[in-house]
């Protein structure tokens, strides 16, 4: 784990919140879950426990036990013992009414440099409960530039993933 002080990899903290920067792959991987108020609070909880990163099997450690601004994390990209252990950093929570999470960026060390958000939405217009997963990112290791467009294939499968480990409902 690098130290507190070690900065971000990339100077565009907290863009995930509105437009995406240039010069980065971006995505955004939006969708319905179900209904109601009660999924949006108990999807939101999950986000903020590492829900999504835990029920990927990727979350190795936190600094604490809910993501909040400042909390350095790692997770863990492979399969058995081949595998990177990528530090991040959460840098922002969403503490909205109709939507919730946090986004954490990229510290020394990991093989990406960028962002990523984590979301829950609620639209009150009809009542639907969307998952959301948001991020911005380049290579930051050779391996990571080689890999080339099945590197973003797996960013993908990672970001649906994620989005199966939301609760779900009607």
């Amino acid at each position: 784990m690098p130290e507190k002080s070690a900065p971000l990899t990339y100077p565009d903290v907290g863009a995930t919140r509105a437009t995406l920067p240039a010069g980065y792959h971006r995505f955004r991987h939006h969708r319905p879950i179900g209904h109601g108020r009660d999924l949006f609070e108990r999807a939101a909880t999950h986000i903020l426990d590492f829900g999504m990163q835990k029920g990927v099997g990727i979350f190795r450690h936190a600094d604490t036990a809910t993501a909040v601004p400042d909390t350095d994390l790692t997770v863990f990209l492979g399969v058995g013992p081949l595998g990177i252990t990528a530090p991040c950093r959460v840098v922002y929570v969403l503490d909205e009414p109709d939507r919730r999470g946090f986004a954490y960026g990229t510290l020394p060390g990991h093989p990406e440099i960028g962002e990523e958000l984590f979301a829950v939405e609620y639209d009150p217009a009809d009542d639907t409960v969307y998952g959301l997963v948001t991020a911005f990112s380049r290579p930051g290791a050779w391996y990571v530039r080689l890999g080339g467009p099945i590197v973003r294939l797996i960013q993908r499968w990672f970001a649906d993933r994620y989005l199966r480990t939301l609760p779900t409902g009607t």
